[in-house]
């Protein structure tokens, strides 16, 4: 009785500390934001840049296994966000370039693997768009999936988190580069999820915040 107690008091502690992780988010805005935005009609979605490391590194780790990991998980990051804005795309005062003519255009110019070299206003002049939406996602694994999957059985989901990590998305004018708008905020990773499910998770929080929501 008594270590289940103790066990119960871990468990709510953590919950407590892993909400006010989930609540850490810093939202910026330029003085030209909503003079710029009135400007753009079409609006790109770049493949997000994904870190994926360990706080513990696995046994028989594969560094190019975790760097394709990485760039998959960029693309379905991508391909997610774009899902997420098209199915909501009577609420935006823009259009967003489909994602497979981005990355085609992307692979034509010479840019999919070199984003990091090129100014955001070239980057958007070589895929004929007014702004471009880009992203960051660095995820730790603290936890094992499976020692998670024990713990969602055992206690109904409490203390099934698996990593912590931050998601950062920034918006370009094509223009001129410059960052109008960037939005940062923690994230915890928990059992079974998704690309999906990680932007659900965020365009909530941004929504308010979004500058091409009507």
């Amino acid at each position: 009785m008594k270590k289940t107690l103790i066990l119960l008091t871990l468990l709510c502690s953590s919950l407590f500390t892993m909400a006010q992780y989930e609540n850490a988010k810093q939202v910026f805005e330029s003085p030209k934001l909503k003079e710029v935005v009135k400007n753009h009609k079409l609006v790109a979605i770049l493949p997000f840049q994904v870190t994926l490391s360990y706080k513990k590194q696995p046994k028989n780790f594969d560094s190019d296994a975790n760097k394709q990991k990485e760039k998959t998980m960029a693309a379905s990051i991508q391909s997610s966000m774009y899902t997420f804005l098209l199915r909501k795309a009577q609420n935006y005062t823009v259009e967003f370039q489909d994602v497979e003519k981005t990355n085609i255009l992307l692979k034509k110019k010479g840019l999919t693997d070199s984003l990091d070299v090129f100014t955001k206003d070239e980057i958007a002049k070589a895929l004929g768009v007014d702004a471009v939406i880009s992203g960051k996602y660095e995820n730790e694994q603290s936890r094992s999936e499976a020692g998670a999957i024990v713990t969602t059985v055992l206690f109904g989901g409490l203390g099934s988190k698996t990593g912590s990590g931050a998601l950062t998305m920034a918006i370009n004018d094509g223009g001129s580069g410059d960052l109008i708008w960037r939005f940062f905020k923690s994230m915890n990773d928990g059992v079974f999820s998704s690309s999906d499910e990680l932007i659900d998770r965020m365009m909530r929080k941004v929504s308010r915040n979004f500058p091409y929501t009507k």
